[in-house]
């Protein structure tokens, strides 16, 4: 009696293939694919159905979720389960944003079941006014995950660069032997080469002085707190308590939309700043800007950082004198269209224009380049804008 093997199939790249453009769009008789679904695919695209089809089985697009907080549960049970958090992340925001479940972060059940991130942070600042008691411990337990975790990525990077720059900055004519400036020393005393030695004598020693207990600049974050800006509100609250830390640097920090809040106070925990917020409402940089001008006391040494989608509804004409005056006093001005990993948001390119033009360049920048767009400022260097 002989009997066949039977040999195991393996999908092959085409079936792979088919798998993964089934997924994508979704099923139904107009996707051309053919392919049927089970198990864990099922279940992903059950996942994705209930966000993305505009009307899954003839009913209306709220249905998909089931427009109530133990679906939503469930279904974020689902996603963590079937995606990498980076996808999960995404697909949170397009619940938000799509089918309008802003107001089930409300419940804390629901706050323990989402995958915390800078937007969700943004989400619940948002809500901040019309959260109940019983849901605010969770969601300040929730920024506060965020705000620790970007603290821990960004902040020592962020003091040593700064501190590098603060000592840099205050160079001395009369170094000792371990702070001198090598490259500069040498670069200034070129006259003095002696060939047949082939050494150059230096008559002036250019070192690094050393930071001192003694405050040597000051840094003033300007915020606006527009909807659009809530990633920028999440960076800079994490990196004005970083600064706050630094004592060469007196950091204050402002945030505004048409009235101007000081929460310079509260910088030692970058979580009570965030609460301090109130995201939304109109905008008028040119208050801001006032408020931020009426505290410089040292302009030479003050470093003014505006980030602003620069949609003003001040006036413009003065905001712009503002800067120009600020410029002219010898502070440091840096205009960020967004400090977010995302790129530009949509912003005035008039006003983007009128601040190029007085030598303050706008621009949107991540968080991994802040402390080098600072470091610059502080040694009164070009900024290192990213290419466009």
């Amino acid at each position: 009696m002989s009997t066949t093997a039977t040999i195991p199939t393996h999908p092959t790249a085409d079936d792979e293939r088919l798998r993964r453009w089934r997924l994508v769009l979704g099923g139904g008789e107009a996707d051309g694919t053919g392919r049927a679904l089970t198990g864990t695919d099922a279940a992903m695209d059950g996942a994705l159905a209930a966000l993305y089809d505009k009307a899954p089985r003839g009913r209306d697009r709220s249905a998909g979720l089931g427009g109530s907080a133990p679906s939503v549960a469930r279904w974020l049970g689902d996603i963590r389960r079937y995606f990498p958090s980076t996808v999960v992340q995404v697909m949170q925001r397009d619940a938000i944003d799509r089918l309008g479940l802003s107001t089930l972060l409300l419940e804390p059940e629901m706050l323990e079941a989402v995958e915390a991130d800078v937007h969700l942070v943004g989400t619940l600042l948002s809500l901040n006014k019309a959260m109940p008691e019983t849901t605010k411990e969770t969601a300040r337990a929730v920024v506060r995950k965020v705000v620790d975790d970007l603290e821990r990525r960004l902040a020592t990077r962020t003091r040593a660069t700064l501190t590098g720059a603060l000592d840099r900055s205050a160079r001395i004519s009369r170094p000792r032997h371990r702070d001198i400036d090598w490259d500069r020393t040498i670069r200034a005393n070129l006259a003095h080469y002696l060939p047949e030695y082939g050494t150059v004598v230096p008559q002036r020693l250019i070192g690094y002085g050393r930071a001192s207990q003694a405050v040597k600049k000051e840094v003033v974050l300007c915020i606006d707190q527009s909807g659009s800006m809530a990633a920028s509100v999440v960076y800079a609250s994490v990196f004005g308590a970083v600064l706050a830390s630094m004592r060469a640097i007196a950091t204050r920090l402002v945030v505004f939309d048409t009235a101007v809040v000081d929460l310079t106070d509260q910088l030692d925990d970058p979580v009570d700043v965030l609460f301090g917020t109130q995201l939304g409402g109109g905008t008028d940089i040119n208050r801001a800007l006032a408020y931020c001008q009426s505290r410089i006391t040292r302009p030479a040494d003050t470093v003014v950082v505006l980030i602003s989608d620069l949609y003003e509804g001040g006036i413009r004409d003065e905001m712009l004198k503002r800067v120009a005056a600020m410029k002219a006093s010898g502070v440091q001005f840096v205009a960020l269209l967004a400090l977010s990993d995302e790129g530009a948001p949509a912003y005035d390119r008039e006003h983007a224009a009128a601040l190029a033009a007085l030598g303050a360049p706008a621009f949107a920048c991540t968080p991994d380049l802040f402390p080098e767009v600072m470091a610059a400022a502080l040694e009164k260097r070009p900024l290192p804008i990213p290419a466009a």
